[in-house]
This record gives structure tokens, sequence and C-alpha cells, in this order.
């Protein structure tokens, strides 16, 4: 190992490691800094349910191998109702998953240091020039990325993100057989990923099970500190209390069991970012944040924004003066506009308005969603104004003009 790099990153997420599959395939000196050991990488970073399409699978070469199931459908319920649209996806096993693109980046050449639990950055000159771990080991580059999700150890003493509590979701999962996936008065959960809207087990959230073949499942329960939890959340409830709830009450997890060492934990926050880059610096994945307002989706906002920053890297190392001032790398905070989360203003008020509305308004929503053409549901759940304005009813005018009095006053 050296102690100097083109690029370094830190973490090993889906953004960093696809940023370091990317750099490297191009033949940069890259070195990826990882708190984990070896080891036991991903253990206590192996928080996402890995819900994902067909187009991220293409995008990023995916393979088969790191799939737990292929799906056909995605199904939304409500308290009373349910709707399925053919969507086909698939459940990832996250840890091989996060282990493939160790291992593809460093077929390529990149470097990585686990149990290297980054610190601080290290400044001249008012840039940074490199980053600090492990108390006093030090490591330089050109470009330094931050991968690292909420913690944002560089990005927030380079003043980059402004992650706010009250925006933080917080999520739990864990993975279950002997469940019933096609339980009478429900939908057919056979190769579907389901998400529930229903304030009694996620208020100001949803919950959701994937089935991953079998009588298998990932099933989680997951919330925003929003004014929806606020409204509707249960006295002295936890997060965990919450899925416990669901288990004890629904029908399809009578003879269930949880699978020993399947629980996973994460969290991320629902906001708009602010800047995400500053001289030789850029910020990735849930550091931003990424993950998608609406369904929570994160792998393929992570992979795509780790996608844009290398892409970033690579026409500014490439160019004879290897510039990488802030003007420079600006180019990243519009391509993650443009290519990873675009209209994402209109996908938080669209979120914000969904997690304010009550348990009857959700019934009647997923009822109605039958009567809808598929172009008019990808018109909508895409941002689209007109889409959206197509699924209120008078109803919800108060809810839009209390969310938008929030939203421009804040």
């Amino acid at each position: 190992m050296t102690d100097r790099y083109d690029v370094i990153i830190a973490g090993a997420g889906p953004a960093g490691g696809q940023a370091a599959r990317d750099l490297a395939s191009r033949g940069y000196d890259v070195c990826v800094l990882e708190t984990e050991s070896r080891d036991e990488f991903p253990s206590r970073s192996n928080k996402s349910t890995a819900g994902t399409f067909p187009s991220t699978m293409a995008s990023f070469n995916i393979p088969d191998e790191v799939v737990m199931n292929f799906t056909d459908d995605v199904v939304l319920e409500s308290p009373n109702h349910h709707f399925k649209r053919h969507q086909p996806g698939a459940v990832l096993e996250f840890a091989d998953f996060k282990n493939w693109l160790v291992e593809e980046s460093e077929a390529d050449g990149a470097e990585y240091y686990f149990d290297a639990r980054v610190s601080k950055p290290i400044m001249e000159g008012g840039e940074i020039v490199g980053v600090r771990y492990n108390g006093d080991e030090e490591v330089y580059g050109d470009i330094v990325i931050d991968a690292t999700g909420p913690s944002a150890p560089l990005a927030k003493k380079l003043g980059v993100c402004n992650l706010q509590r009250e925006r933080q979701a917080i999520g739990i999962e864990y993975e279950f057989e002997g469940m019933d996936i096609d339980a009478d008065g429900y939908a057919d959960l056979t190769d579907t990923m389901m998400l529930r809207l229903d304030h009694d087990l996620a208020p100001g959230g949803y919950s959701w099970i994937f089935h991953t073949g079998g009588d298998t499942a990932k099933v989680g329960v997951c919330y925003i500190q929003n004014q929806g939890h606020r409204d509707n959340a249960r006295t002295g409830f936890t997060i965990d209390d919450y899925l416990q709830y669901w288990v004890d009450t629904d029908p399809r997890f009578e003879n269930a069991e949880r699978i020993a060492g399947k629980q996973h934990r994460g969290s991320a926050h629902i906001q708009l970012p602010t800047r995400m880059s500053t001289d030789n610096f850029m910020a990735i994945g849930d550091t931003v944040p990424t993950v998608d307002p609406l369904w929570g989706e994160g792998i393929d906002k992570c992979m795509r924004s780790g996608r844009m920053a290398a892409a970033t890297a690579d026409r500014v190392l490439t160019h004879s003066e290897r510039d990488t001032s802030a003007s420079q790398l600006k180019i990243y905070d519009q391509l993650w506009h443009d290519r990873v989360a675009p209209k994402v203003k209109k996908r938080l008020f669209m979120t914000e308005m969904l997690y304010r509305t009550s348990n009857e308004r959700y019934d009647s929503l997923i009822s109605s969603l039958h009567n809808y053409s598929e172009d008019q549901l990808e018109s909508a759940n895409q941002g689209s104004l007109l889409g959206m304005l197509r699924l209120l009813k008078f109803e919800d005018l108060s809810i839009l003009a209390s969310t938008a009095k929030d939203w421009f006053s804040n």
C-alpha cells in the first residue's frame, strides 16, 4: 500500500463500492477506507432490504449469484385494500452484493483498507488533501469522496452536508421462514415486493414484505421522524415494538419464525440535499442523502451517485491541469440532479403529503389505483405535477395546504 492516491473513498457501501469499481477500471489509483474488518464485512453494515429492478441489474452488471429471489410484481397495501402491479424486480442478498462490489473493484486494482475508521479530513490551505483514520494514520489523495452514509465524518466537517434529525428515517428488518405468503384476505405475495401504508404499523412511514422464495421473506418497518409520525405514534413504542406488533397481529406470521442472525437496522435522511462537493471533495450515497424519498429505494440511487462522482473525477483528472477545484467538481452536483434524482423536490413534497394522510385515505387511495392507467400511475410516480394532481381528491386540499405551508416556511 502507498499513502498517496488519485482518489480516496471513505466507505465501501453501494455508492463507495461502485465509485471504486468505475475508477479502478479506468486505471486510477484508488483506495477505500472501510470501518469493518475484512472477516466480518459487512455484518454491521448489512442494513438494506436490497430490493431493486432490472434497470439497475443491467446498468451495473449485477450478477444473478447475489440475488435471493427474482420478483414479478409490486403490491401496495393499505389497512383494508391492496393493489398489484406487474413490475419485475430482484431481492438481493445484501452482504453478497457488497462483497461482490469489493471483489470487482479489487480485481481492477482498487486497494481496500479494512479496520480503517475515518475520523477527519487533513487540511492544507483550507482544502482537503487527505484523510486521517484510526487515530493518527494518514492517507493522501487528489480527490476525497465521502461514502460513509449518515455519519458523514468528512462531509460534515467540510460543511458540505446538513443532515437534519427531524428528517431521519429509521428502519428495522427481520428475515422469516414459515410465512403464509398467500393468506386468505390478502394479496398473493408470491414473487412480489409488498409495501404497506398503515399508521398502526409504521406511523409516518411504511412497512414491507419482500418474498425471498419458498415460505421465506424479508419483513420490516420504517418511519420518518416527521409530522405524520408525531400525529400517529403510539406512546412509548420503539421501531422494534411496531415490527413485533405487526408480527403478533397479522395472520401471515402465525407460523413464522425469525431466521437466526438475520436482523438488519439502518437509517437514512429524507431531505433535499444542499451542496455535494467542494475543493478536492465529493459526497455520495446516503451522505448526500440519496435514498428515494417516496419508497425508500437506495441501491440504484447510491450506485448512480457513485458512478456520477467517478465520471466527474475521471473528467478532471484526465485534464492536463488536473484541476480538482470546487468549480470543476460542481459538475457532480449537476449530474446528480440530472441523472441520479431528477424531480427530487416534487417527490419529496409528494412524500410529505403521503405520510400525513390518514389510514382511511390510504384505503381509498389504494382502492382507486385500479381506475388509473399504467401511464398515469407512472407519471405520478416519476414526480409529474399533473400526474400527482390527478390522484388528489377534494379532501386532500387541507393536507396539501399544510404541507405547502411547512415546506415554504422551512
